[in-house]
Formats: C-alpha cells, structure tokens, sequence
C-alpha cells in the first residue's frame, strides 16, 4: 500500500474532503484561512476560493455551485459566485465546523466554540429550503457525519466523548434517534474527527493527535489501522472514478517548530490508492 501526497501545502487546518462526482474533483477547506479548495487530480490542480470568514466545510450543490458550513451559519454560493446567506445563526465564539449531505440532499451542520468549551455547540439539520432544525444540542466539537450504505443507520462523532456513536434514521423524513456507542476509541492518544463510510458499511476516521486512519466495522469492531505521515490527519473520503481513493486532510495548527520538521507533509492532503471501495456523496439539493 502506498500513501501519496495529492496536494502538497500547508494548511492551518485542512478539514472536510468530499469528492465531487459531478466534476470529478476534491473539495476541501482550510478553516482558519478561510479557503474553499477544489482539486483535480486529472490536472494536478488546486483550485482555492477565499471566503470573508472561517469555513468548516463546503459540499457541492445539484444545482451546481456550493453550500458552505461558515463561521455564521450556512450559507450558498451560486455558480456565476454569488453568495447569499441560507441560515444565519451567528452567536458569539462559535463557528461552523464538520458538515455532511444525506441521500435526499439535507445538509447536517455541525457547530463549536473556538476555545472548545464543553457543550458549547450543536448539529443541525438544514433543508434545502432553509428549514433548520437542532437535532443534537450541548455537543462540544461536532465531527464526523456518515451514514450506513441502506441509509438506515447514522454514524456520529464529538470528538471529545473518544468513541464513535451511531443513529435510527429515517431517509424520508431526516429523523434520527437512538443515539447510542457504536465503539470507543482506544489505544490512541488521538481523538477521532472526520468519517466516511465505505461500501461494506464499515467506518473510516481520522485521528487527530494520532497520527492514523482507523477502519471499524459496522458491528464497532477495530478492522484496520493505517498509520499517516501527519500527526493531525482531521478527515477522510473516497474519490476517484471507481472511488478507491482515500484521501485525508492534515493540519498544522498548534504544532511547533519541532514536530513541523519532523513532520513536513503536515497541512497537506494525502491519498491512500486502492485501500477500499467508497460510496459517492450526495450534493445538496438546495
């Protein structure tokens, strides 16, 4: 197995990959630095767009265009670039962080403070129409976001809580409940961030601090650990034509000079050929 470097850069705090099967590109952010990135591999190219505000996610749109997970809220870009607010739910030190898009096109939205304050956050649910609703209050660093292949099952994290959960959902109606452990996640000092689920329903994610991507299966057994040139990989997805190409975003905020030189690929997204068969991501329908 080879771990190649697809975009090298360094990124503050990379975050969110989705690939876009429409343009057959990666979308990712840079939170702090306020980029919207979009790189193809078939050019070798990455694309950036600067927004005016910290973003923690960007998911591709039917209708061509973007949603954007923002510092204030939830918000849409046009294809010709116009921008226009779809939720607006600014409150003080708390920003958009992880977001996801289930298979009827609903974005879930999820929130934290900036200095990490217990509770301080949420996940929500936004229709297309802009209709939101908080479907899980007092979380305090809302991560990754997947569902099972059938749909009928959504896997949750809060990075803090060290463990993966899982939901009952309902794709016609977007209702989750029963949250409940799908697995806790030890041996590490890392803590699990972004998740994409693989074809055989298993689960991938990243460990912040831990310098590795996890694989568990759907029962919440540990199945495979890959360890990564990075100490801060934040999320992963599958892309390509056939979608056996795990990439994995990095970041370098709050490392030092030390571990940077030690670890010079921080900040840049890899790319894991062949490790698994992903699912394609559904864009918003808004």
């Amino acid at each position: 197995m080879s771990i190649d470097v697809a975009v090298r850069i360094q990124a503050e705090l990379g975050e969110g990959p989705t690939w876009d099967r429409a343009s057959s590109t990666l979308l990712w952010v840079d939170i702090l630095a306020g980029e919207v990135h979009r790189y193809a591999p078939s050019r070798d190219d990455d694309a950036v767009l600067t927004v005016p505000q910290h973003v923690g996610a960007a998911k591709p749109r039917v209708m061509g265009g973007l949603v954007l997970n923002l510092a204030e809220g939830v918000a849409l870009v046009d294809r010709d670039g116009t921008k226009t607010w779809l939720v607006y739910w600014a409150r003080d030190g708390v920003r958009g962080n992880d977001a996801a898009v289930d298979a009827a096109g609903r974005l879930w939205a999820g929130t934290m403070r900036y200095d990490e304050g217990a509770g301080g956050g949420w996940l929500a649910r936004v229709e297309p129409t802009g209709a939101a609703k908080v479907v899980l209050d007092e979380v305090t660093i809302s991560n990754g976001i997947g569902w099972s292949p059938d749909g009928t099952l959504m896997y949750y994290i809060d990075t803090p809580e060290k463990r993966i959960d899982v939901l009952d959902y309902d794709v016609e109606t977007g209702e989750a409940k029963a949250r409940r452990p799908l697995c806790a996640i030890e041996g590490t000092a890392g803590g699990p961030d972004g998740l994409t689920v693989d074809a055989d329903g298993c689960v991938w994610v990243a460990l912040w601090g831990g310098a590795a991507v996890r694989r568990y299966t759907p029962d919440g057994r540990l199945d495979r650990e890959i360890p990564l040139p990075v100490d801060q990989p934040t999320a992963c997805c599958f892309g390509g034509d056939d979608y056996t190409d795990l990439y994995v975003t990095s970041a370098r905020t709050g490392l030092d000079e030390g571990a940077l030189a030690a670890r010079p690929l921080s900040g840049s997204v890899l790319v894991l050929p062949g490790v698994g068969v992903g699912l394609p991501s559904s864009a918003f329908a808004g």
